[in-house]
């Protein structure tokens, strides 16, 4: 048994209370174990992937019971590759947190950090669709607390919003997983993937009512339009760092698309045929021409980012809604650039509210390090828009040729070029609004210009953006890699072998006990 896959939950989940009970009001202490924490899942994540790149599935039994009696956590290429994304985007974001003081503004930013970690870890780990319910509990419970930090009104009330409306989405997962239970007798994914094939097509409306029930709860998660009202206000309103890291909260819904409906309900399934095509692929369409429209009509920088995830979801969904290897491999590919590209933007529009009265788009005195922050938006901005040469021109150009074969490669092919040129033009507006209209206009009389934001807060924005250079620089190895992770989604079996036939203190009884 590979005891390293529990580490990227359980360190977390203990750092959390430490951090509360031990060092509650020793800020330095709290940074430096938050900080090696974080260090510690990347080192983790990177040996967990280097495992799986392989094609190795990992299986971790807690108490050694074997599935589908006992809780499974499983590392194949998709999961270590998502918890690795997740730690290296949390090391950017933590340092941040700390050079712009954000973690100072309450008590308890560092434990909820980490208890955070822990739910996004272990969503992306877990082999059993209970837990994965269990999970985004704890996302939802943390992800509150650190949108709240710091106080304020308009804070509180984006983030009452933000939990009914997931609250909604959690009643929704209850009412699936018994509708699944009831049919199945089993919650187990692997499991599940035998079970749900073996249904006789006379008897699937409860699967399939499962099904629908499931891509809404994941589309909320992913704020799939119409599912989406609740992410501008949430995403504009909460800190800064807790916005870039909220990046990949939506991926998250992602994720569990791409891992249920490859692996429970794949696309040959006759229980649940056309509810990629039919449903998903138009939503994901909209989300992205919304989106991205909502990007160019903005007011202010926060919520034209929050907007582009949206739009950046969009295109996600798209590309997973083929459900093809080829547009799953797009997919991931512009997944890591998307919550790059996003964590950056959100960092950003911060920094550049350090020197403005507000984030409002228009004319106002500079900003303090006016050229540094406007060359960062700059590159940030391309890259989000998909303009060459950085990696969201080649995500796009990916899923555009994924899609070129299939029958709604028109309506793929205008919505994506078309939200693009709408992209390039909001964020064209903003930039020279932000940055060189405000190149004219003298700071008003008497007062003086807040200094520059600390060095390490530019040193983290200045890390995720040389990550997403890298990324276009690595297209190629990382696309191979991707495709290599698509390839093995849609070729479950060692999947299934690995989690059913490890052996463990209760096994499933073999079919000749049956």
């Amino acid at each position: 048994m590979m005891h390293w896959i529990i580490a990227p939950v359980i360190l977390p989940a203990l750092l959390a209370p430490f951090i509360v009970l031990a060092a509650r009001y020793h800020f330095v202490i709290q940074r430096v174990f938050s900080i090696a924490g974080v260090l510690s899942l990347i080192a983790i994540s990177a040996g967990l992937a280097w495992q799986a790149s392989d094609g190795t599935v990992t299986l971790y039994q807690l108490s050694d019971w074997a599935a589908p009696f006992g809780i499974v956590l499983v590392g194949d290429r998709l999961s270590t590759l998502m918890i690795l994304l997740t730690s290296v985007l949390a090391l950017f974001v933590l340092l941040y947190a700390i050079g712009s003081n954000w973690d100072k503004r309450g008590w308890h930013f560092h434990a909820l950090f980490q208890f955070q970690l822990m739910g996004i870890m272990g969503a992306f780990l877990t082999g059993d669709l209970f837990n994965l319910f269990v999970f985004f509990e704890v996302l939802l419970i943390a992800s509150y607390g650190l949108m709240i930090h710091g106080g304020g009104n308009m804070r509180l009330r984006a983030g009452v919003q933000y939990v009914l409306f997931n609250l909604i989405g959690s009643t929704l997962f209850l009412f699936a997983l018994g509708a699944i239970y009831a049919q199945t007798g089993t919650l187990n994914m692997a499991d599940l993937a035998q079970r749900v094939a073996l249904i006789d097509a006379g008897d699937t409306v409860g699967i399939r009512v499962a099904a629908v029930l499931l891509l809404m709860v994941f589309a909320i998660k992913a704020a799939v339009v119409p599912l989406h009202f609740w992410l501008p206000s949430s995403y504009a309103e909460a800190p800064a760092p807790v916005a870039a890291l909220f990046a990949i909260m939506t991926k998250v819904g992602a994720y569990a698309i791409i891992r249920v409906y490859t692996l429970i309900f794949p696309p040959e399934l006759a229980a649940t045929a056309g509810l990629h095509s039919v449903w998903l692929m138009p939503a994901a369409l909209l989300s992205l021409a919304i989106g991205m429209i909502g990007v160019l009509a903005a007011q202010k920088l926060d919520r034209l980012v929050a907007f582009s995830v949206i739009g950046s979801m969009g295109m996600v969904m798209v590309a997973i809604a083929m459900f093809t290897p080829a547009g799953i491999a797009a997919a991931l590919y512009y997944i890591v650039h998307s919550t790059l590209a996003a964590a950056a933007l959100f960092l950003i529009a911060d920094l550049v509210r350090a020197g403005r009265p507000s984030l409002a788009l228009t004319a106002m005195p500079s900003v303090s390090g006016a050229p540094l922050t406007s060359a960062m938006f700059f590159l940030a901005a391309i890259a989000m828009a998909g303009l060459p040469p950085l990696s969201g021109f080649i995500g796009k150009l990916l899923i555009l040729d994924a899609g070129f074969e299939g029958n709604m490669a028109v309506w793929i092919w205008v919505v994506v070029l078309g939200s693009s040129l709408i992209s390039i033009v909001g964020f064209s507006r903003a930039g020279s609004t932000l940055f060189w209209k405000a190149k004219s206009i003298p700071h008003p009389e008497g007062t003086i210009p807040e200094p520059a934001p600390a060095a390490l807060s530019y040193v983290a924005v200045g890390g995720l953006l040389t990550l997403l250079v890298a990324h276009t620089v690595f297209a190629g190895p990382a696309y191979s890699y991707v495709e290599r992770t698509a390839a093995q989604l849609f070729e479950p079996e060692p999947y299934v072998a690995t989690v059913l036939e490890t052996p463990g203190k209760l096994s499933k009884p073999s079919k000749e006990e049956h």
